[in-house]
């Protein structure tokens, strides 16, 4: 077992890395509330509900379960009611907690549901998929989706656990690891060369499979220094958007239906990388590094859809202040910085 502490105060938390821990998940959850409720997905639910469940009642706890449709559109304002609804049911208070158990869908959408939900309670993070474990279930930003764009409904919450069983990860389907990968790749672009090496040296899926908890455990080491740093998501922790502006946009150009996020936010990447070279603003070659890193493991670098459509959807990105955009370059890979831009930047 490994352990990150994630020192914020009275918001700190740790977060737990087992192989095996979904299997024995009431060892780990340590609070004097008694009364949980699991919060999942109808996919993730099939494979790990009813051993999470158990386990917890194993350990005393009085647990109850919400199954909620699997999908970003299930990440919408319309489903809180029916949440909300079912907690007053089942008499959750504020000493109890939710159990987030799934992907970035489910982290996030239980991560409002507890910071709203009485005026906020705790929650713990269980994240299933690779996006999750090495990114969205750490930081304590929570959000749902509106139709106009994504993640403009949130809040900072921190979990109070975040425990990671890398061996959920054998049940990913290709597609779902693959989506993660783009997150995984962007940490090497924004802080880590040698991480951003070790991906391309791997050469795929295949080869990064033997190195995948340390790999794990780097990005989400790399997480907490950023969100120790800028909790709030107003300098440094910006940084952690390489690729998500013009990748936000584009998922909602498609109706969160065509691609993933991850292969959007891979797109997002080498779009703005490449127009940043040719702006003198990122070293010659980064793009095609991200490319070729990129299609090793999977992940589009291009997309049909007009840019002039597309950017049509930046101007509701979250990291838009005011007529100004911060877009988030890199000097070359391993080495970001914010840059102070508009909208037009991309066209």
């Amino acid at each position: 077992m490994r352990t990150l502490h994630v020192n914020l105060g009275k918001n700190s938390y740790d977060i737990v890395f087992e192989r095996g821990l979904l299997s024995d998940v009431g060892k780990y959850v340590k609070r004097e509330g008694r009364r949980l409720a699991v919060v999942t997905d109808d996919n993730v639910a099939k494979l790990y509900a009813d051993g999470v469940v158990s386990s917890l009642e194993k350990a005393g706890y009085r647990v109850s379960l919400i199954v909620l449709p699997h999908g970003e559109k299930t990440k919408s304002f319309n489903t809180l009611p029916q949440i909300y609804a079912k907690l007053l049911q089942q008499k959750i208070t504020r000493k109890d907690a939710l159990v987030a158990l799934g992907g970035g869908v489910i982290g996030d959408l239980t991560g409002f549901v507890a910071a709203t939900y009485l005026r906020g309670i705790d929650f713990i993070q269980i994240p299933t998929s690779l996006l999750a474990q090495v990114d969205s279930s750490i930081g304590g930003k929570v959000a749902v989706d509106l139709t106009e764009g994504k993640n403009l409904v949130g809040a900072f919450w921190q979990p109070e656990q975040v425990l990671i069983d890398v061996n959920a990860l054998s049940s990913l389907s290709e597609e779902f690891f693959t989506d993660g990968m783009a997150e995984v790749i962007k940490y090497g672009c924004i802080k880590d060369k040698n991480l951003f090496k070790t991906l391309a040296d791997c050469g795929g899926k295949k080869g990064l499979l033997p190195v995948i908890d340390d790999v794990i455990y780097r990005c989400c080491d790399i997480k907490r220094e950023v969100v120790e740093k800028d909790e709030k998501d107003k300098g440094e922790r910006m940084l952690l958007n390489f690729g998500h502006t013009y990748g936000h946009a584009l998922e909602k150009f498609y109706d969160f239906e065509k691609l993933s996020h991850g292969m959007a936010v891979s797109v997002g990447m080498y779009a703005i990388t490449k127009i940043a070279e040719e702006k003198g603003l990122t070293a010659k070659g980064a793009a095609d590094e991200i490319a070729r890193v990129a299609v090793m493991y999977g992940l589009p670098v291009e997309d049909s859809a007009p840019a002039s459509e597309v950017v049509k959807g930046v101007v509701n990105d979250k990291k838009n202040l005011g007529d100004k955009l911060v877009a988030v370059l890199l000097k070359e890979i391993g080495e970001s910085y914010l840059y102070p831009t508009t909208a037009e930047f991309f066209k």
